[in-house]
Parts: structure tokens; sequence; C-alpha cells
């Protein structure tokens, strides 16, 4: 079974940092473009950050020059460095990537998500 696992949300205060990191299953060979995702409580999905498999960033507005999106192409990870974080920050955060899978000598792509962390910024 293909997986998307994250970890690294929690509590933190105003102006504090947290690190999130999602890892995609050994039986996924590659990812292509890999993200992040976060949706506030009554709110939509909206995209934070995404890297390509080349390295090429993209960020909300809203998080630019605070957050950071870092990827590991061997290890079919990404990361997520989010500082000076803000009430507004609080959301459930998803990892979401275009994996590759072989069965036989088929290569399929999908697209996965995983099963989301929490991230609160409160005081």
């Amino acid at each position: 079974q293909v997986e998307l696992v994250e970890s690294g949300g929690g509590l933190v205060q105003p102006g504090g940092s947290l690190r999130l990191s999602c890892a995609a299953s050994r039986n996924a060979f590659s990812a292509n473009t890999m993200a992040w995702y976060r949706q506030p409580p009554g709110e939509p999905r909206d995209l934070v950050a995404s890297i390509t498999r080349d390295g090429y960033t993209t960020y909300d507005d809203s998080v630019k020059g605070r957050f950071t999106i870092s990827r590991d192409i061997a290890e079919r990870t990404i990361s997520l460095q989010m500082n000076s974080l803000i009430p507004e920050g609080t959301a459930v955060y998803y990892c979401d990537a275009d994996l590759r899978t072989r069965k036989g000598w088929t290569t399929y792509e999908n697209n996965y998500w995983g099963q989301g962390t929490q991230v609160t910024v409160s005081s």
C-alpha cells in the first residue's frame, strides 16, 4: 500500500517554529512534485508550498520568507520549516505527492495525500 506519513505537528506559541516532515512509503520508487497544503477549521484546503523534482519551489504569499520547503530525492521525503508562526497558521497540514510505483513492467504515477498533522499556533 502506497502512503505518505507526516510528522512534526503540535502546539506552538506565536513567533515560534515547527518543522513538518513527510515520507513516502518504500513501494513508491520515486516522487515528482511534492507539496504541503493546509486546511484551517471551516475553510478549504489550500496550497502552502510545493517543490518539483528539480528543486523548483513555490510558496503561498502568506508564508513567503517564513516557511521553507525542502526535499530528499533519494529518501522520497519533504520537510516544511515554519518560522515566525502566527495564529492564522493554525490548521491541519497535509502532504501531497505524485508518486511512481511499478507493477511488473508497468510504471504508474498517481497523486497521494497524507493523513494530515495538526498545527496549532496559540499562546
